[in-house]
């Protein structure tokens, strides 16, 4: 194993289990700042990991082990997702591919847990949470296939290793195909991260929840591995941005020293668009998505129309 191989893979074993949780309270801390509010600090949410991993958990009369179990697999689902996605074009070979199918299926996995859930505890609130969630989830992955799908196109692979090499360099980003599969993973990674304007991770209206919703009946360990899950989410969505769909140099030395400021920069991002756009109608963040894979589309179409 190579010197570049090995930084690598300890990038992304470190990033994706440890740091993940910094990459929210940087989203959290800059939002606030925009805001003109103090906020809280970048280490804020490993101060509430701390905290609930040392409570005790909750059992819910009437429940069954699907309740039991839902943290654990979803936790368990985000590090497959962690390992399967690299932070540059190379990395060692963790024993669960690279395949960015294999991706998709993992990430619909974690929501499909949370769903099964919120139907094993019968809250009210948590079901229709975990409603919403499911319908906005059905065009995110149809987007999020679609925005792989174009990259993998045009870099001939649905390996991530081979996709993160074939989008490396200026050549690839003068055709407008992948900086249109940019435009749809971007709607892609708001959605993926609970963010605004399709939802609003900030909220504790029971009414107006959506991701947040099927965690209410969870506390201590269990809410810890749920908060985990969900910040692993950014990190995987963020590094793909970072990688896949943003221009990132053929080095992987160079990519390596990069991926730090290019995570910071869309963290901040994603702070300003919450800063600047309200959450918008249940029924209308689908078409927002709609919108995103449509944009995809009209990218394969347009790589299609150079390759022929």
């Amino acid at each position: 194993m190579s010197t570049s191989t090995a930084a690598a893979g300890a990038a992304q074993l470190v990033g994706g289990l440890f740091l993940s949780p910094l990459l929210v309270g940087l989203i959290q801390s800059a939002k606030a700042r925009l805001q003109g509010r103090r906020g809280p600090t970048p280490l804020q949410p490993y101060r509430e990991l701390r905290r609930l991993w040392g409570k005790g958990t909750v059992e819910v009369e009437g429940t069954t082990a699907v309740y039991r179990l839902a943290p654990a697999l979803a936790a368990a689902g985000l590090a497959t997702a962690i390992l399967l996605v690299p932070v540059a074009s190379q990395g060692p070979n963790f024993g669960v591919g690279r395949d960015a199918l294999a991706l998709v299926g993992v990430l619909a996995l974690g929501r499909f847990v949370l769903a099964i859930s919120a139907w094993d505890t019968t809250n009210g609130f948590s079901l229709m949470g975990a409603a919403r969630d499911l319908t906005i989830a059905v065009f995110v992955d149809i987007a999020l296939v679609v925005a792989l799908g174009l990259a993998a196109l045009i870099v001939g692979t649905t390996n991530l290793l081979g996709m993160v090499a074939g989008t490396a360099g200026s050549a690839v980003w003068s055709s407008p195909a992948l900086p249109l599969g940019a435009i749809a993973f971007a709607l892609v990674a708001i959605a993926e991260t609970g963010r605004q304007p399709v939802d609003n991770p900030d909220t504790h209206l029971e009414l107006t929840m959506i991701h947040e919703a099927p965690l209410l009946e969870y506390a201590g360990r269990d809410l810890a591995m749920l908060q985990w899950a969900a910040a692993a989410r950014h990190w995987i969505v963020l590094v793909l941005v970072t990688q896949v769909f943003l221009p990132h140099p053929p080095n992987v030395w160079a990519q390596l020293a990069v991926l730090p400021a290019a995570l910071l920069i869309l963290c901040g991002a994603l702070a300003l668009t919450e800063t600047l756009l309200a959450k918008m109608r249940i029924l209308i963040a689908p078409r927002l998505l709609a919108g995103g894979a449509a944009v995809a589309l009209l990218g394969i179409a347009a790589w299609l129309v150079e390759t022929t």
